[in-house]
């Protein structure tokens, strides 16, 4: 599984505006109270679990693991450095909810059908997976050529997964919008950063040539909606 080490790090997903938002939505649409028990799989830096933390100041540290770990990882969450199929294969918590935002991706089909049981094996009896992609079908990320490219063939999978997802599993399917407002220069940094999934095989030409379609696309300021399809799976 390939690592993102920059995806939540100085972006509008690290904002506190957009983890306030996404935690607001979260508590929306689940059952979440104090008592909760609670996994981040593929946390990163686990800030929206850490902000998750102190709005319902939960009782239980909530756990957060990724196969990248950060200096700068929230203190409130209790991190393991691990996968999510072995992280399971020892486990021995039930959770009120299992959190896979934008990483489900990232595994082969094999691997999600895995996971998704595993994760549905260590719910408690009214536990939810939430699990979120970009949305596939209404995508407003700012790309450049080949970026939309490899973007949307990442998006066809997307697609794939859900649907699998849905047929398999009882489920109810949401969507969440945020909108970004970022200065050009900070998203060509982004870029060059590889904040992304879809740029992490790209190399200096690939992305020196994006920045400089990005330049030439878009105004000073852009402006989108940042658009994910959220499936929530009930034991």
């Amino acid at each position: 599984m390939k690592s993102i080490k920059n995806w939540d790090n100085k972006t509008w997903l690290s904002s506190k505006d957009y983890i306030n938002s996404f935690n607001k939505f979260l508590i929306k649409h689940s059952n979440l109270n104090s008592s909760s028990k609670i996994l981040d799989i593929g946390c990163g830096r686990g800030k929206i679990l850490g902000n998750l933390s102190t709005k319902l100041k939960l009782k239980n540290r909530p756990i957060g693991i990724d196969i990248e770990s950060h200096k700068d990882k929230d203190k409130k969450i209790f991190f393991k450095k691990i996968d999510g199929i072995n992280f399971f294969k020892a486990n021995n918590k039930r959770f009120d909810l299992i959190l896979i935002k934008q990483t489900i991706h990232l595994l082969k089909m094999s691997e999600i059908k895995k996971l998704i049981k595993f994760c549905k094996n260590n719910l408690l009896p009214e536990g939810q997976i939430f699990i979120f992609t970009l949305d596939p079908v209404k995508n407003e990320i700012p790309t450049f050529k080949k970026m939309h490219q490899k973007l949307q063939y990442s998006l066809n999978k997307d697609k794939k997964i859900i649907n699998f997802i849905i047929k398999n599993n009882k489920c109810i399917s949401k969507k969440f919008i945020y909108k970004v407002k970022v200065k050009k220069q900070k998203y060509l940094k982004m870029v060059k950063d590889k904040y992304i999934s879809t740029l992490l095989d790209f190399n200096l030409k690939d992305i020196e040539k994006g920045c400089e379609e990005i330049r030439l696309k878009f105004k000073n300021e852009i402006n989108f909606r940042d658009k994910l399809r959220c499936v929530v799976i009930k034991k």
